[in-house]
């Protein structure tokens, strides 16, 4: 037999192997992780323990008071109502709203926060810490929580460094060393790497000091400039932002509204769909597709608020009331449309500002869910039925690819409460295959049990 042919090329099948390993560990594939579809921005001051349930509250009462049955919220955001999808919409957002209105929960000490004395901010630091640490204790936390921190500026460093100092030590202080899960420090206005690696070097310091584990620390970056979609030498720049993360970078977050007005755009053209924002995501979709780095979009600016208040508990006319609910339906619509923008463009999180925005966040995705559940599940059914007989013949690396980019639709829509798990099973997937998260997983143990099948045939 002749010698095969890759041993006569040595060199170039070694250089070949080392270049493979390091584009796998660059672009290691979307992570399986769960992804919240939202990131609720507050200032520090305003934080407590219960800030998220309060939300929740807050936002069940706005929509009971302005879409009070699934036909006046279908008819606001123009919800298909075939097959009764208006209702489970409805019904599933209440439900959300009732369970985990908050998924990703932002403490700001930046735009949200302003800038004010050293000492009034150093004190809340310490409290959003405290109270950070008692809603850990009391279990009153959303799944995803995180501080943003002011801007790696000359002008800003000592304060930024400070807070983030003060915020973490405290923490850990009230609850003896451990973290909330999926802490996460956002890094605002970033303009070059080596903010980034300040902050990697800021946050191994203290995790050597508390005594937390290399890597404990993660990090987000916001992309509000140009400066982080191209450097000065026209190179797309996020790949070297996420470089210089040292492995700690979690996500990424379009800040439209900096982003846009350092494009000298007028605050009355200042959009999240302005075609400079589509510019921004494509780019960013381009430079991290495959990291693993998960993107989100940024927030509608309007608010869903009426004019008139119920102050001292007055009772409104039923013309106040109208124009109360009119203006939150125009805010309603325009954070639908944004968000389903977002969802079309692959951009499956997102910024909310206020409580009344909730129901509209989860309106949005849950229908964009739903829309598409039966013709998703047809089409990984029959997905896995090939991929399981390529599998038997070798040939598994494009189809995983492509059955994990599936797999992940079902698990992005049952993580935030679009899809139940009893709807995934049309996929002809087990509960236990779901759970497992990874489309080689399951064609393994799939590959495993026609093996054993054969072996006893």
């Amino acid at each position: 037999m002749t010698p095969k042919l890759s041993s006569r090329i040595p060199a170039a099948r070694a250089a070949l192997t080392k270049s493979n390993q390091e584009y796998t560990q660059v672009y290691p594939g979307e992570s399986p992780s769960r992804q919240p579809v939202h990131t609720v921005y507050g200032g520090a001051q305003l934080f407590k323990a219960e800030t998220a349930r309060k939300m929740g509250q807050l936002a069940l009462a706005a929509l009971r008071e302005h879409a009070p049955d699934a036909k006046t919220l279908a008819t606001c955001l123009s919800l298909p109502e075939h097959d009764g999808l208006a209702t489970r919409v409805y019904e599933r957002v209440v439900a959300k709203l009732e369970r985990e209105p908050v998924e990703d929960l932002r403490i700001d000490f930046e735009d949200g926060y302003g800038y004010r004395p050293d000492a009034e901010e150093d004190g809340h630091a310490v409290s959003a810490a405290e109270q950070l640490a008692r809603g850990l204790a009391e279990g009153l936390l959303p799944p995803f929580v995180g501080i943003r921190i002011k801007s790696l500026t000359e002008e800003l460093f000592e304060r930024a460094s400070r807070t983030l100092e003060l915020f973490v030590t405290t923490l850990l202080e009230r609850t003896g060393g451990k973290l909330p899960a999926n802490f996460v420090v956002t890094l605002p206005k970033v303009l070059s790497p080596e903010q980034v690696t300040a902050l990697v070097r800021m946050l191994e310091v203290l995790e050597q000091d508390k005594g937390l584990a290399p890597g404990t620390l993660k990090l987000e970056l916001m992309v509000e400039t140009p400066q982080s979609l191209f450097d000065r030498q026209g190179r797309l720049a996020l790949p070297s932002l996420v470089a210089a993360a040292e492995g700690r970078c979690v996500g990424a977050h379009l800040g439209v509204y900096d982003y846009t007005a350092t494009l000298n755009i007028t605050a009355a053209y200042q959009s999240m769909m302005h075609p400079a924002c589509d510019f921004a995501r494509h780019v960013a979709q381009v430079s991290l597709a495959g990291t693993g780095v998960a993107l989100s979009d940024g927030a509608t600016n309007v608010m869903p608020v009426g004019p008139h208040k119920r102050d001292g508990g007055r009772v409104l006319t039923e013309a106040q009331q109208q124009e109360n609910r009119e203006t939150v339906h125009r805010a309603w619509r325009l954070a639908y449309e944004h968000t389903r923008h977002s969802l079309e463009l692959g951009y499956y999180q997102g910024w909310d500002l206020h409580p009344a925005q909730l129901p509209v966040r989860y309106a949005a995705v849950y229908a964009f869910f739903l829309e598409g559940l039966d013709a998703a599940s047809r089409r990984l059914k029959s997905f896995m039925e090939k991929a399981a007989q390529a599998t038997l013949l070798g040939d598994v690396f494009d189809d995983a690819a492509t059955g994990q980019g599936l797999l992940n639709s079902f698990l992005r829509g049952i993580a935030c409460g679009a899809i139940t798990e009893e709807e995934a099973l049309a996929t002809g997937l087990s509960l236990e295959e779901l759970r497992s998260r990874s489309f080689l997983k399951i064609l393994e143990g799939r590959r495993k049990t026609e093996s054993t099948r054969a072996t006893h045939a």
